[in-house]
């Protein structure tokens, strides 16, 4: 790729200030969210804005108006074979200029191949190979972006054989080597450990402080087998038990939740919100 930006300067301060508790800003919830005072930052799902014009367009920029918005995307394939998108990658940086978006986050995964979009989030090996390879591809869209990027953890319900170290250990090193910041979904590691048989406390102990940007919470489903990361449904008591343990960690990190499905009025998500906020405040208290 075409270098327009010179490398981040590995001594530029990490973490932008907390921007409080947020929500992602879903179309069932434009007018409330113009009106509601509950809510300090939105989160915005970049693909959902990449048209020129038309109504979610129309009210992103009215949102920005209000709140401070990030860009959370869903198809940068960050670990994928396939070369970076350059005509992707120039939408979303106009588009985070157009609404000042506060930081651009998107996804530890592939998700195509040979130009085919699976429309999922798929895994990586947790190996040496992948690692090198992944970091230079943040490093090149951070080039391109000219500020560093949030990767998240995804939910997983596979390994590969080929597994050299622990997911754990596979971000903390990505961090270091790609000198970018983390997106902890607090839900996928939950779900993940209990997929695979880890301890999310282990995970998070790991994690490094100064590179957690942000938190998201979100709900899962229990299928017997093991769990899925759907975000249809409240947040659960597991969940709430390992934000608090990542707060105790990296503090509030601005958190955030997600609801996909079965989305329900604003005033119930404000709720969970607010238990967010009471966890961060009661065990700043006691500290």
């Amino acid at each position: 790729m075409q270098r327009l930006f010179a490398r981040l300067p590995m001594t530029a301060s990490l973490l932008a200030p907390s921007l409080g508790f947020g929500l992602g800003a879903r179309p069932k919830h434009y007018e409330d969210l113009l009106a509601s005072s509950g809510v300090d930052w939105l989160e915005a799902l970049t693909e959902n804005y990449l048209v020129p014009g038309g109504k979610p367009l129309h009210y992103l920029h009215r949102l920005s108006e209000r709140y401070p918005i990030v860009l959370h995307g869903v198809s940068l394939s960050i670990g994928g074979s396939d070369a970076l998108n350059v005509d992707y990658l120039k939408q979303v940086r106009a588009l985070a200029k157009d609404i000042d978006a506060r930081w651009i986050s998107d996804h530890l995964c592939w998700t195509g191949v040979d130009g085919v979009n699976l429309h999922d989030l798929m895994p990586i090996p947790f190996t040496d190979e992948a690692l090198r390879h992944i970091a230079a591809r943040i490093r090149d869209v951070q080039d391109f972006f000219g500020r560093r990027i949030l990767i998240e953890n995804v939910s997983s319900y596979l390994s590969y054989r080929e597994d050299e170290m622990t997911e754990w250990q596979f971000l903390r090193e990505l961090t270091r080597e790609a000198d970018c910041l983390l997106l902890l979904d607090i839900n996928n590691v939950y779900v993940s450990g209990v997929n695979h048989g880890f301890d999310a406390l282990e995970y998070l102990r790991s994690i490094p402080v100064e590179r957690v940007q942000q938190f998201h919470l979100a709900g899962h489903s229990n299928v017997g087998t093991h769990l899925i990361d759907t975000h249809d449904a409240p947040i659960a008591g597991a969940v709430w038990d390992l934000y608090a343990a990542a707060v105790r960690r990296f503090g509030a990190a601005s958190p955030m939740i997600e609801r996909d499905a079965n989305i329900p009025a604003l005033p119930e998500l404000l709720n969970e919100l607010d238990k967010a906020r009471s966890i961060a405040a009661a065990l700043e208290h006691a500290a």
